[in-house]
């Protein structure tokens, strides 16, 4: 197939290489042209604004944007709304409230234009292990669009969810549950490391030993081993967790709906308390965060 990407960040670029590996076509789009370039030198055809995002594409036109949620998503669909035509696509990718699917959705309607929200999960490792994908909205229109699910996704790695919002709705809830995975992890490790033991334990073979048939064992502590083989006690980085919506959005949703969520409250509230301190247990979440998404980590200079 022939798909338009506009935003090659983390995600949005090793989208478009392993797309490109499967023998889809893309025309490559982002807010700075060194990235687009970088991208038309592998193979994709370079676009340097919306309008040649557009006059590049075939109707049925497909748009997937992979782009920070909030207004500069709607600054994008309003102007793809003034250039697509009736029956071309719109996949939103990234980490976008759910709510605001359903609105967008709504409004891409009027013109006929369809609309698809997906949830993305795979971090800076999709492009070799794929992407776990969620999505939601007309069923026929994702079924149009299997083909490239089915390219980005590892096998099994692709659900139709249900009607416009489910897919990111899906994808919240993941993200709520990997924080209170994330800070179990990483109070577990700050009991070990207060402990009198834990000078002499090595975390990296600690988080190794416990991929080995425990029922603790997961890829997350598989990154984790690797964060630990690079930096024992985590020291050249500080303990401040950012929060990217997700975690927001599912406590606020557990509120709404009546579901008891103290776990992914609790994660949620101690990635607030991070930024005013620098507890180990926080080092060990800003650490996974750049293992296995690529994040910015903020480093303490004095132990570098």
């Amino acid at each position: 197939m022939k798909i338009g990407i506009i935003g090659l960040g983390r995600m949005g670029m090793n989208m478009a290489r392993r797309l490109m590996q499967a023998d889809h076509e893309v025309v490559a789009c982002n807010r700075t042209a060194d990235k687009t370039e970088m991208l038309a030198d592998e193979g994709a055809i370079a676009a340097y604004s919306i309008a040649e995002v557009v006059e590049k594409l075939t109707p049925p036109r497909v748009v997937w944007l992979m782009l920070p949620a909030g207004a500069v998503i709607d600054e994008h669909l309003d102007r793809l709304g003034e250039l697509l035509s009736p029956g071309d696509i719109i996949v939103e990718g990234g980490n976008t409230y759910y709510k605001d699917d359903i609105r967008r959705a709504a409004t891409l309607a009027e013109k006929s234009i369809r609309y698809v929200d997906a949830g993305v999960s795979g971090g800076i490792w999709g492009l070799q292990v794929g992407y776990c994908l969620m999505a939601g909205g007309d069923k026929d229109t994702c079924t149009y669009l299997e083909p490239l699910f089915t390219s980005l996704a590892p096998p099994e790695g692709y659900l139709y969810c249900g009607p416009t919002g489910s897919g990111h709705f899906v994808k919240m809830v993941h993200n709520g549950i990997e924080y209170g995975m994330m800070q179990a992890y990483g109070e577990g490790f700050a009991i070990l490391e207060a402990s009198p033991y834990g000078k002499n334990l090595d975390f990296a073979k600690v988080s190794h030993l416990w991929n080995q048939g425990s029922v603790v064992r997961s890829w997350l502590l598989e990154l984790l081993e690797g964060a630990f083989a690079k930096d024992q006690k985590l020291d050249r980085i500080r303990g401040y967790v950012e929060d990217s919506g997700e975690g927001r959005w599912t406590v606020l949703q557990a509120v709404e709906s009546g579901v008891a969520a103290p776990v992914i409250a609790l994660s949620l509230f101690k990635r607030f308390q991070s930024r005013d301190d620098n507890a180990f247990e926080d080092r060990v979440l800003a650490a996974l965060r750049r293992e296995f998404g690529g994040h910015a980590v903020k480093t303490d200079h004095k132990n570098d």
